[in-house]
Order: C-alpha cells, then sequence, then structure tokens
C-alpha cells in the first residue's frame, strides 16, 4: 500500500469519526444544555504579556489545564504530538533524555556541548539540554508550543520554536487535590497539590508525585548483570511555590522544583546487523560471533544483557521572579534561575548479552540565568524590553569498551567539559495603526562565549589532553541579530490574518566528543534560519468553530550535522553541512457541535529539501535523509459528555488518535552508502497510529469533596514499532539496535479536589 493511499485512509477514518461523534451529540444536545455554550477563550503569554490564544499573530498551540488533569499528564513526554509539525520522543535507549522537533528542526546527538533547536522553558526559565529534558511536574497549569523561530524574544536556540510549562501558581486560598492510579505492570503512582490559606503578605503551594512500573521487557541476568527488567519507571519529584506580596504594586513568585529517576533505561533489542560482514554467518568475513542469533525485528518481551544498566537523573532548580507595577510606565519584572541536572547512565550498547559495546555518562551541570523586562502599554503601542545574561558550566566522564571478551581489553577513557557565557538584549513593539492593523517590529542582539576541554586515551595511551585556557584551543565567540516583522489584520471581529518574518540561530561550537584535535580547534559554526509564515486565526458559527491555519517556508544556513561514525568509539563528527528548505501547512480545529461534545484537531504537511550538503568535499544534497521530519501527521482529539446525573456526577468519553508518518533516523545516504557505511533505509521509524482512551466519572460530591474515577488505557490497539535506531557503521559490523514504543498499558484513577 503507497504511503499516499495510507495517509487518506487514515484522513478518512478521522473524518468519519468526526461526523459520527457529530451526530451523536446533536442528540445528547436535545437533552441537555446545562453546559456553558462556545469554546473557552485560552490566554498564554508567548509574547511576555497575557493575551488571548487567538489574537496572538503567530503560531502557538496552547493545553489547557482540563486538558492535561483529564489525561493525567505531569510530563511533557506525555503529550507526544501536541501540535501540528510538533514532536515530542525519549532519545535513544533513555528514558529521561528529550528529543523535540518542531517544523523538521531537531538536535540529533543528546551530548551536552550540543545545544538544542526547540527551546524548553520552565515558567520562563530557560531549560537547555536534552539530558533530564523529562521530569514531572505535579500541577500544571497550561502548556504554550510556540512554532517557528523565536528569535527575538526566546533567544538563541529556539530556532525551529519554543515549549514552555506553566505551573499552577498559589491562590492564597485554602483547596488542592490528590489522586491515585493503578495499572498493569504493576504501575502505580500517588500525586497531590495543596494550596495554603495566606498568612499576611504570604501564599504557599506544595505538590508532588511518586510513580512506579515494572519494565515492559523481562531480563535473563548473564556475565556481570544482575538486572531482570528494561524500561522500568522510578520517580519522585516536588515543587514548593511562594508568594509574597509585600504592596499592593510588587510580587514575588518563588519556586523550587526537583525530580529524582533510578530506572533501567528502555530495552536495547538487537534489530540487524551489513550482509557480508563480521556478523554474517554467510560471509568470508564472519567472525564467529554469534550476533546474528540475537537480532529480531520484531518486538522482544524477554532479553539479556551482560552487564547491569541503569539511568539516574536529578533535577533541581531555583528561580525567583519579582513584578513591579510602575503604573503609566509599565511593569518591570525580573526573573532569577539556577537549575542543575545530575545525570547518570550505563547502556549495554549492542542489547545482547556478548560483550560487544559498552558505554557510561557520569553528567553534571549547571545552568544561572538572569533577565529583566519592561513590558508596557501606551495608547495603540505595546512594548517589551529585555536584558538577559546567563552561565552554564558542565563536565562529563564517558568510558567505553568495546569488543571486550579479552578482560585486559582496553577501557576508552573520554572526557569533556564546557562553560558558556551569553548576553542578549532586545526589544520588541506593537503599533495599532488603525483598529483594525497592527504592526509589529523586534529586534535581539545575542553575544557569547564558549570554552571546552576535552581528554582521550585508550589502554593508557593518551590521544588527546586539551585543559582549560589551552592555548591550542581558543574559546569559540559568537554575535547574532535576530529580527521580527509581522503585520497583522483583523478582518473580521471574529478573523484575524498575519505575515509574518522572523530569524533564528542555534548556536555553534565544539565538539565535545570528537577523537580529532583539529574538530576542536575549528568550532562548528551557529546555525540560522530565516523563516516566511502567513497565517489565519478564526472563530465561527458562533464560537462552535475555532479553525486556524498556518504556511510557512524555512530557509536554513550552516546547517549542523552531528554524524556517528562508529570508528574506535562513540564518536560524531560535526558538519555545517550546508543549506536546506523547509516548507509546510499547519491547519488546527477545535469543534464544539454541542455543550457536551469538544472535537479537536490537527493536521500537518512538511515538505523538507536540502539545497547543499557538504560532505568529504562533495555536495551529497541529492542523496541525504533529512532526519525527523514526518510528511503528514494527523491528531484527532474527542471529548464527549455522555451522561449527566446532576448530584451524581458527569461521564465523560474521551479518545485521542495520532497518527504519525514515517521518518529518517539518521541523515546518511539514500542510496549507497555514507563514509562510515551507514544507509538512512536501514533506520527508517515507521508510520504508526496510536489510540489512547479514557473514561471518566467526576463531579460527585462526597464527604464534603468533589471526587472523580477514570478507567483509562493507552496505545489501546497495542501498535508495536521501531521509535528509535543506532547503526554503529560498517567498523562494527553494521550492528544496529532499536527501542520500540511502549506496549498497551491500562488502569484505574481515583481523584479528589477539595
Amino acid at each position: 500500500m503507497s504511503k499516499s493511499v495510507r495517509v487518506a485512509r487514515h484522513a478518512a477514518y478521522f473524518g468519519a469519526s468526526i461526523l459520527a461523534l457529530a451526530a451523536v451529540s446533536a442528540q445528547a444536545q436535545e437533552a441537555d444544555t446545562s453546559a456553558p455554550e462556545g469554546i473557552s477563550d485560552i490566554v498564554v503569554t508567548a509574547q511576555k504579556r497575557a493575551q488571548n490564544l487567538q489574537e496572538v499573530p503567530i503560531a502557538i498551540s496552547a493545553v489547557s489545564s482540563e486538558f492535561l488533569e483529564q489525561r493525567n499528564v505531569t510530563s511533557i513526554e506525555q503529550l507526544g504530538a501536541i501540535a501540528p509539525n510538533v514532536k515530542i520522543e525519549r532519545g535513544s535507549s533513555n528514558s529521561t533524555v528529550s528529543s523535540l522537533s518542531i517544523r523538521g528542526s531537531t538536535t540529533l546527538n543528546p551530548a551536552l556541548t550540543w545545544e538544542p533547536a526547540v527551546g524548553l522553558y520552565m515558567d520562563g526559565v530557560y531549560l537547555g539540554k536534552a539530558q533530564g529534558g523529562f521530569f514531572d511536574v505535579a500541577d500544571i497549569e497550561r502548556v504554550e508550543v510556540l512554532r517557528g523561530p523565536q528569535g527575538t524574544l526566546y533567544g538563541r536556540n529556539t530556532l525551529a520554536g519554543a515549549v514552555n510549562i506553566i505551573p499552577k501558581k498559589p491562590s492564597g486560598e485554602w483547596g488542592g487535590s490528590a489522586q491515585a492510579t493503578y495499572g498493569n505492570y504493576d504501575y502505580w503512582q500517588l500525586r497531590s497539590s495543596i494550596d495554603l490559606p495566606a498568612f499576611g503578605p504570604f501564599s504557599v503551594k506544595l505538590s508532588g508525585q511518586i510513580a512506579k512500573r515494572d519494565g515492559f521487557v523481562k531480563l535473563t541476568p548473564v556475565g556481570d548483570s544482575n538486572d531482570t527488567e528494561a524500561g522500568n519507571l522510578d520517580s519522585k519529584s516536588g515543587m514548593v511555590q511562594v508568594r509574597f506580596e509585600p504592596t499592593s504594586n510588587l510580587t514575588f513568585d518563588y519556586a523550587f522544583d526537583y525530580s529524582k529517576i533510578d530506572q533501567n533505561p528502555y530495552y536495547t533489542q538487537p534489530y540487524s546487523y551489513y550482509p557480508n560482514n563480521i556478523f554474517d554467518p554467510n560471509s568470508p568475513a564472519y567472525s564467529g560471533i554469534p550476533y546474528d542469533q540475537m537480532v529480531n525485528t520484531s518486538s522482544q518481551k524477554r532479553g539479556s544483557y551482560n552487564t547491569d544498566v541503569y539511568e539516574r537523573a536529578k533535577v533541581m532548580g531555583h528561580s525567583l521572579t519579582g513584578l513591579l507595577d510602575l503604573g503609566a510606565i509599565g511593569e518591570l519584572k525580573s526573573i532569577t534561575a539556577h537549575r542543575e541536572v545530575d545525570f547518570d547512565d550505563q547502556l549495554d550498547l549492542d542489547g545482547s548479552p556478548l560483550p560487544l559495546a559498552q558505554s557510561a555518562r557520569d553528567s553534571n551541570y549547571k545552568f544561572f540565568s538572569q533577565e529583566l523586562q519592561l513590558a508596557g502599554t501606551s495608547g495603540g503601542l505595546n512594548y517589551v524590553f529585555g536584558l538577559f545574561y546567563s552561565k552554564d558550566k558542565g563536565r562529563v566522564l564517558n568510558p567505553q569498551k568495546f569488543f571486550f571478551f579479552d578482560p585486559a581489553t582496553p577501557i576508552v577513557d573520554s572526557r569533556y567539559g564546557f562553560d558558556t557565557k551569553t548576553f542578549a538584549a532586545y526589544g520588541q513593539v506593537d503599533y495599532e495603526v488603525t483598529d483594525r492593523l497592527t504592526l509589529t517590529g523586534g529586534l535581539r542582539y545575542t553575544h557569547e562565549t564558549k570554552g571546552i576541554t576535552r581528554y582521550v586515551a585508550e589502554g593508557g595511551v593518551v590521544t588527546i589532553d586539551v585543559g582549560k585556557n589551552d592555548p591550542r584551543v581558543p574559546d569559540a565567540k559568537f554575535s547574532n541579530v535576530t529580527p521580527t516583522f509581522v503585520i497583522g489584520y483583523k478582518a473580521t471581529d471574529n478573523v484575524n490574518v498575519y505575515g509574518k518574518y522572523a530569524k533564528g540561530f542555534k548556536s555553534g561550537g565544539h565538539n565535545g566528543e570528537t577523537l580529532v584535535l583539529s574538530e576542536l580547534q575549528n568550532p562548528y559554526k551557529a546555525e540560522t534560519v530565516d523563516s516566511f509564515e502567513i497565517g489565519l486565526k478564526s472563530r465561527l458559527l458562533d464560537n462552535r468553530l475555532q479553525l486556524n491555519l498556518a504556511g510557512f517556508w524555512d530557509e536554513k544556513k550552516d546547517m549542523q550535522i552531528s554524524v556517528f561514525t562508529g570508528t574506535s568509539a562513540t564518536e560524531s563528527f560535526v558538519l555545517n553541512a550546508g543549506k536546506a528548505r523547509i516548507r509546510g501547512i499547519e491547519l488546527e480545529a477545535v469543534a464544539q457541535p454541542s455543550d457536551d461534545l469538544t472535537i479537536t484537531g490537527s493536521f500537518a504537511l512538511l515538505d523538507t529539501k536540502y539545497k547543499e550538503f557538504i560532505e568529504g568535499g562533495r555536495d551529497e544534497a541529492k542523496n541525504r535523509a533529512f532526519i525527523h521530519a514526518p510528511k503528514y501527521q494527523i491528531n484527532l482529539s474527542t471529548d464527549w459528555t455522555a451522561w449527566r446525573g446532576g448530584s451524581w456526577g458527569k461521564l465523560n468519553m474521551i479518545a485521542d488518535v495520532k497518527f504519525q508518518d514515517s521518518y529518517y533516523n539518521f541523515p546518511y545516504a539514500l542510496v549507497g552508502t555514507s563514509p562510515g557505511g551507514q544507509n538512512a533505509n536501514n533506520t527508517i521509524s515507521p508510520d504508526r497510529t496510536v489510540v489512547d482512551g479514557r473514561l471518566v466519572l467526576s463531579d460527585l460530591p462526597i464527604a464534603g469533596g468533589d471526587w472523580s474515577v477514570s478507567l483509562w488505557g493507552k496505545n489501546l490497539f497495542n501498535i508495536q514499532k521501531p521509535l528509535t535506531y543506532i547503526d554503529f557503521g560498517g567498523n562494527f559490523g553494521g550492528l544496529t539496535t532499536t527501542n520500540f514504543i511502549d506496549p498497551r498499558t491500562y488502569g484505574v484513577t481515583l481523584g479528589v479536589k477539595f
């Protein structure tokens, strides 16, 4: 079946579902009209001030607290495809390493020296690294997703967009919630949030959760391994928030968040190997190593490692936000933040009981930032001006062993450290030329300095030893100016159209994983994008239909491509490969055909093309894969209030259907092989449709509380397809491993609000 036929089939299925549910809801509407009419507004702060989502002239999606509560979402990983052309997944072999992609832009390598293409924020505080990028927040107010470069207001490393997680603030009134969940694989979760009554000028809120689950794959211990499961869950998280209001025009918000995860990573399953190489028993080059007996392209429930594996992450952060109302001048805001990530893992890279490939990482990362903002309104003028400073530092110990059948096999001693200092100044102004026409202009200047240390030794032989302030590898410095210009026009009271130009850049730097000194001495350049976007936002049919449309055309330069070589260690080298054109269409819709039924859907089309890809001195633009860029995405969510029982509560039936087209995982050759022997077609993540469902009986007044009980299931049809891969290349016999998506899970949740 061709790809176009498959996509058409999925679209027809979703369309039929919408029509069927609309027909059912029409009957429900006749029976009960007690619920509020029309689609609710969502207020966002994407442009550093509170605005109605529909009035912000950029491509932005927002998920409300009701949506998150109904689905028990505590981490952005659980959102998956939250918006069109947005892909949120875990990294290869890990469960706490984030892989965020927007509009075909992503950062493949999770190493700490790499900067993301998508900026991740917690209440406006930048969370800059993939390691430890997935953590729990027990009480989320909303999640905002900004698509397209956000270089003016958010700065560096928002080349593709930004995701902002916004926790609920203290209210100063007594209240709270508690929730207990149990599911298959012995999954259980306890989650709670308590708002304390205000005492004087102080308000305090406490929230947290604990979650545990058995692994999805059972392990048979072999050799030095004592592990009995892979892909289990063991996490704890908490947040303390304090609001201090000493005067009527001054507010301080302090937040401390902490997350601890100590579990085994997802099962690394042996998937394939190259023919006519060392693992092929029919090849003259066959080594006698029986890896061919371990591989399987179907998801396995049992496996074996020859070494213990683990993944431990501690993420903590402090933030202090001060807000001073200066009257006619505007509001002055100060955001001070400190964050730390301690990440440790040990991986059996080959996923078998054979001693072929083993790696460990001991990482520590610290980040400090200070931002000042002045936002105000004067007549038809809205303005935001700001200053930003940050510094970070990190270090990684990364010992590795390969083909260690002999205990005396030398360990590759790989270490690196880094530090960065960044300064930025920015401003953005909206001017209402008429009641219907608004012009927006913004500019940001960024300057940063980066240092690197690197040490590599194999069998006691040192090949690279670069210390701090080593004259052979001077600091790398980058400066960039990122403008934004928007024309917004209010065609009617319910229809807004806009055109936007924005520039974004992703910081350059040193490749901390290189085995070649010359690559450290020649830092890779910053990647930039010029983005052109037009859009429409509308409310139609007496506020029963919300329809938003965006089309974009991005031109990228100096693309940063991390290419895994698989030589004598897990080395990647970095290419500023050249240029690319990315264009697409995004459709979002919210329909409320009756007060009892809400249907949310989105469709995304993505078209990517390298215009230049220089590798080995040749332009390989026509023969390299564009990674993590599915051509089609379709999402559909329905929330139907099937029954209202007054004092006996109400019953909601919720379904989420997500289709994602296939995509390449690595920028390898499409025909033939890359210099490392890899071909991109060996590691394609296939298209998949995943269905989640939930029955929620809520608004039950029992013992002074508002109770609810939910029956839920995820991946209801138990779709088992590869999610991520690692292709080690020809030097390792084409050893290729994969991680599969989570199997079907289901359970029950009991909750109360008070």
